[in-house]
């Protein structure tokens, strides 16, 4: 479960339905009992650490979690490298070795923002499943963000039904760059689902080029903020960096800098849409992001939105090592 890129609407669609088993009690099987799960973390989390332990739990499984240059050594993941630095033990044996232990592993790697072309490649992601013969769960890397965007699309479902829907993913300004893996998965799902999407964002904040060809023709991407609230049944929050600025953060900044007041989710905002639900991954920055009047109010799903981490997380690992 590297991305959603390579899976059918049919998949999604049965995924989402274990997911509701799950959640109902309906499915109280244990298809990880006896099984070990590797989690992998080189970034902090709560939702998709918390989240994958309980699941793993309650499928009878046991977390085995692991966070490099903390507990367990630092880690070199390019090829050829000669390990005089600061690197003390190389992803060929660290995955090899685990595997040995583990039925799956999960691994959660951020972009450094320092090199676009580099990065886009997710290469410590793919160096994970390069020397894996266990699946890899990608639990955020540089590029996507595939167990959240699945939570999404349940939550989607759960609150508006399987009606076609005019869905926001909306930029927002942010005292820092941040990286693309949820905007890029939303995006991608939500498309996949077959939803009308609109792609909000300031000039020169494009995503990446591939993904959104990738998308097909109900994609609508638009520089004007207010004109895409308009008639919206969906509003996702998300920050993100500019691709041509990894590597210059201050540049970044001089450049987002004009659109605080105006790229934030606030209650006129709202008003201009068809009622809808406002949803991000969290964790949020309140009246940067989006204000504590939308953020509080019953349009928001914040909270369900989170919750469903766990169920999709079930049904992600039942499908992979279920058999």
């Amino acid at each position: 479960m590297i991305s959603t890129i390579d899976m059918s609407r049919e998949q999604i669609e049965t995924l989402l339905e274990s997911a509701v088993r799950f959640k109902s009690g309906e499915d109280v099987s244990k298809p990880l009992a006896g099984k070990s799960v590797a989690l992998v973390f080189f970034n902090p989390s709560l939702r998709t650490r918390a989240s994958m332990q309980v699941g793993i739990y309650e499928l009878g499984g046991n977390a085995v979690v692991l966070e490099p240059g903390g507990t367990s050594w630092t880690l070199e993941h390019r090829v050829g490298q000669v390990m005089d630095g600061d690197k003390t033990e190389h992803v060929a044996e660290f995955v090899r070795v685990l595997e040995r232990y583990c039925v799956a592993i999960g691994v959660r790697t951020f972009a450094a923002l320092k090199d676009w072309q580099e990065e886009r490649t997710d290469p410590v992601l793919n160096a994970f499943a390069k020397y894996a013969s266990v699946p890899i769960i990608n639990l955020e890397s540089a590029m996507h963000h595939p167990c959240q965007s699945l939570a999404d699309m349940l939550t989607i479902r759960e609150k508006l039904g399987t009606r076609r829907k005019r869905v926001v993913l909306a930029w927002a300004w942010h005292p820092k760059p941040l990286p693309m893996a949820v905007p890029n998965s939303f995006a991608l799902a939500t498309a996949q689902m077959g939803e009308d999407l609109v792609i909000a964002h300031p000039p020169g904040y494009e995503l990446d080029e591939e993904l959104i060809e990738s998308l097909g023709p109900n994609v609508e991407i638009t520089n004007d903020i207010d004109a895409a609230f308009k008639g919206a049944d969906v509003i996702y929050a998300k920050s993100w960096g500019a691709k041509q600025f990894y590597g210059n953060t201050d540049q970044d900044l001089a450049t987002r800098a004009p659109y605080r007041a105006k790229w934030i989710v606030d209650e006129d905002k709202m008003a201009r849409t068809n009622d809808a639900i406002f949803m991000h991954c969290l964790p949020v920055r309140r009246n940067v992001i989006v204000t504590d009047g939308v953020i509080d109010s019953p349009a928001s799903v914040v909270i369900d939105e989170a919750e469903n981490r766990l169920h999709v997380q079930k049904a992600i690992l039942a499908s992979l090592l279920g058999g």
